[in-house]
């Protein structure tokens, strides 16, 4: 049987406000009457990746920040944002890896738990490529990819009529400093951390998207058809 194909959309570095701009187009474009610019029958739609140009602080569907903490973090220089997505505060920032797949999940076999569990997978994959191998996936409300009791991967999607947002976001040379401004997905008492945190060297982002697609197309049994950013 001929796999499914999800288009591949390589953005760089990019404002996290143009990211959402593109995931929306990408939501319009799969929600699409047919007969309009719904896709072909063998695709599924998009791997959004980025980088983070700068630092964003973003709130969940459960919320995550009060207003006086909502005027603090601004007053660092960060951007903060409202979002969809489920779960609460988290930070995004240079040197860190974004991964919006905005997905039919019908086309791909899978439910929202299913999706969930395939993005988890696809971050402890790479953990084990860099030869981390105590990573790990965790239950709600600890879902994300974890190193002990530090979080290296966090997840978040939204999903409505079968179409996927948000994604994940993978510490690959973050500053983590960023995350002492807030409780990290509203989980007292846990850390978080970094490829290079624990490796002890620079780890940037174009460096684990190579081994970060083929865990992509492994996890999801799809193809990956390089897209034109500006699409």
């Amino acid at each position: 049987m001929r796999q499914p194909a999800v288009r591949l959309v390589l953005l760089g570095r990019l404002p996290y406000n143009e990211l959402l701009a593109l995931q929306e187009r990408w939501l319009r474009r799969l929600q699409a009457e047919p007969g309009t610019e719904a896709l072909s029958g063998t695709e599924a739609g998009a791997l959004l990746l980025c980088e983070p140009a700068g630092p964003v602080y973003t709130s969940g569907l459960r919320g995550g920040l009060t207003p006086e903490e909502t005027a603090r973090l601004r007053a660092l220089g960060a951007e903060v944002r409202t979002t969809g997505r489920g779960g609460l505060a988290t930070f995004h920032g240079p040197g860190q890896l974004l991964c919006h797949p905005v997905l039919d999940l019908r086309r791909l076999g899978l439910r929202l738990r299913t999706h969930v569990a395939a993005l988890e997978e696809c971050a402890v994959r790479l953990c084990e490529f860099q030869n981390l191998r105590g990573a790990r996936a965790r239950p709600p409300p600890y879902t994300g990819v974890w190193l002990g009791e530090r979080k290296i991967c966090a997840i978040g999607v939204r999903c409505g009529r079968h179409i996927t947002s948000h994604g994940l976001a993978l510490n690959c040379s973050t500053d983590l400093v960023w995350f002492d401004h807030i409780v990290p997905c509203g989980l007292v008492g846990t850390g978080v951390t970094s490829l290079s945190e624990e490796l002890q060297r620079h780890v940037t982002v174009d460096e684990v998207i190579p081994p970060f697609l083929d865990a992509f197309k492994e996890t999801y049994k799809c193809t990956l058809i390089s897209e034109n950013s500006s699409n």
